[in-house]
């Protein structure tokens, strides 16, 4: 199994919406990360869903900058594009 296939089945999570997001995420940006932002990504998906949630709902503070940065941009995939906020 690659990286990415490997990474991907990590972002099946119990709550849709984290489901939703992860892989909206990985379909649009993952192949752009670098070592060390991939390294950051399976810091974040091998958490516990309450825990991921609440750093995605920006309800908790990230480890680091760099998990912060993937926060944003994992945000990002809230609202389908092209949908108003």
């Amino acid at each position: 199994m690659s990286e990415k296939s490997r990474i991907r089945w990590m972002c099946r999570r119990g709550m849709k919406e984290l489901d939703v997001l992860l892989e909206r995420f990985m379909v649009a940006d993952y192949d752009d990360l670098d070592a060390r932002e991939h390294a950051a990504l399976v810091e974040l998906v091998e958490m516990e869903d309450p825990d991921l949630y609440m750093l995605v709902m920006g309800r908790a503070e990230p480890a680091h900058d760099l998990q912060a940065d993937l926060l944003s941009r994992i945000r990002q995939f809230q609202r389908p594009q092209g949908v108003a906020r």
